[in-house]
């Protein structure tokens, strides 16, 4: 990766983004708990939350992740209250089709993903983008779960 790729991909937004991670740490008492790991790179995000009325009623997210996993769970984090299982799972297929095929960015209130569109061309950095919005629809399903019992 030449220094010019680098300056490209860790753009100052991004950067911006990672130092101000939204919603970090741990719930007390989460209905649902995620985490994922990337195994190229061993990126982690554990994802707790909360539904209330099958929305994102509390979240928290502890990020151990390069600067694009930051910036990512950043992105998630200013939108992930209230969202449905519906809208994460559409969010994190979005992001993984951006990422992967060329697709559109996420549809509001996601679209702030737009930022990491240049880490369309670095496949290593792609799973690390997604641990976040991974992460939440695992604890979202799992906190389902937990209420059916």
């Amino acid at each position: 990766m030449s220094d010019a790729d680098l300056v490209k991909l860790y753009s100052g937004r991004i950067l911006a983004l990672a130092a101000d991670i939204p919603l970090t740490g741990r719930l007390a008492s989460p209905q649902g708990t995620a985490r994922r790991r990337s195994p190229l790179c061993g990126s982690t995000v554990t994802a707790d939350l909360v539904l209330a009325d099958g929305r994102v009623a509390e979240f928290a997210q502890d990020v151990k992740a390069c600067a694009l996993g930051q910036a990512s769970a950043a992105v998630l984090g200013q939108v992930v209250l209230g969202r449905s299982r519906a809208e994460l799972e559409a969010a994190r297929d979005a992001l993984r089709a951006m990422l992967k095929e060329g697709g559109p960015v996420p549809a509001a209130p996601f679209d702030g993903y737009e930022v990491l569109l240049p880490a369309r061309d670095y496949k290593n950095r792609h799973a690390s983008i997604l641990l976040a919005l991974e992460a939440a629809c695992e604890a979202f399903e799992a906190a389902e779960k937990a209420q059916a019992v």
